[in-house]
């Protein structure tokens, strides 16, 4: 493997400063988990840093569930569109890219510019809406797999993902156990628990009872179902908040001066609810959005080995590093420990750090030092 020089944390690290994203096309046909097929698709992604002479340097970013390519960096027509992780990623950063190759892509069914349900279907020439095939977690990772062999990159030095795409980058590991060196799941769990099937549901169920969703040919009608999107992003982020950040943040405070008894927004915590819900509303697709929870709730390796997750880790060959925190309460660090288990049950090199941060699920997404102490050391373990 080629030797790279790692970054000085002697200045504090920038960024990678202006990114474009790149589109890649295939026509080959992909096979679906669901039995579903289809062609002639393309994965918009973004890369970070410089591929070396042997292609040895290279890390997969998978995202999460509202998440995209654009992983790092700014867009020059878009300065304040700063990419979702970008706190992990630059030069002296954890994901250092004067060391790796960093590469994101937006999945299959997504919409953020990779083929979707708001894609044309060329077989009508209208949107794909709700004729577009059910994906799961595995087609995803087979659709990256295919965007590897177009960039060179024959095996990751490391597939990294945080919640769906800490998922991603487990079941990376058991899908192509050859082409994963070391493998980063961070905040994930094995399978959903029957409370998180639970919230999914409720989610979808206020994007399909809209009066606007129209069976998902919403975009034949000019319309978004924009009050089942905002409900949907609301109930999310009660999930991803924990109770002592929002206690923290908004408290009981009031929005106004006082009390007005009434059914409108009086408390801090509910006017930061609808703002959020609606700017999700104002940019995500409602149909990737049932495609996506849907892929949530199916994603359980262990059903293919009858339940039993250290047999199906058990053809793993990676080294991987196991992330949980203390106050996620979606994805407690008990599921992490689950992983945990079955990897040293199955024989395999594992590392797991619990990180005490009072974010939620959210954690994985933000700029804590313990965190990030955590992730540079394990990558600078990462060979290139």
């Amino acid at each position: 493997m080629t030797d790279t020089t790692q970054a000085s944390f002697s200045v504090a690290p920038q960024g990678v400063g202006v990114v474009s994203p790149q589109c890649a096309r295939f026509t080959e046909l992909l096979h679906l988990r669901s039995g579903g097929v289809i062609a002639d698709y393309e994965l918009v992604y973004e890369t970070y840093g410089t591929l070396n002479a042997d292609a040895s340097n290279a890390v997969l970013v998978c995202h999460a569930l509202s998440g995209s390519h654009h992983v790092a960096g700014t867009y020059a027509d878009q300065p304040n569109n700063v990419g979702w992780w970008d706190n992990l990623v630059g030069p002296g950063r954890p994901l250092d890219t004067n060391r790796f190759f960093v590469v994101g892509v937006n999945n299959l069914g997504g919409c953020h510019g990779s083929t979707g349900p708001s894609s044309i279907n060329p077989a009508t020439g209208k949107p794909w809406g709700p004729d577009f095939p059910m994906v799961a977690v595995v087609d995803w990772v087979h659709a990256q797999a295919r965007l590897a062999d177009m960039l060179g990159i024959h095996q990751w030095a490391a597939v990294v993902g945080g919640s769906l795409g800490g998922m991603q980058a487990l079941r990376w590991s058991m899908t192509y156990p050859d082409r994963v060196r070391n493998c980063f799941v961070i905040a994930a769990a094995p399978k959903l628990t029957a409370q998180n099937i639970a919230f999914n549901d409720v989610a979808r169920q206020a994007i399909l009872t809209d009066p606007d969703f129209h069976g998902g040919n919403y975009y034949e009608h000019g319309v978004v179902p924009r009050r089942g999107l905002r409900l949907a992003r609301m109930l999310g982020h009660l999930t991803y908040l924990s109770d002592d950040q929002m206690a923290e943040k908004f408290g009981r405070d009031l929005r106004g001066d006082s009390l007005k008894y009434s059914f409108d927004v009086e408390f801090q915590i509910e006017s930061y609810l609808h703002y959020q819900g609606d700017k999700f509303a104002n940019y995500f697709d409602a149909n990737t959005y049932l495609l996506m929870t849907r892929a949530l709730d199916y994603f359980d390796p262990a059903r293919e080995a009858e339940g039993d997750l250290s047999a199906a880790l058990a053809v793993a060959k990676a080294n991987f590093t196991i992330i949980s925190f203390s106050t996620d309460w979606r994805f407690s660090p008990a599921r992490s420990r689950e992983i945990v288990y079955a990897l040293l049950r199955s024989g395999r090199n594992v590392s797991y750090a619990e990180i005490d941060y009072g974010a939620g699920h959210d954690s994985f997404l933000l700029d804590d030092p313990h965190y990030h102490a955590v992730m540079s050391t394990a990558l600078e373990g990462v060979t290139v």
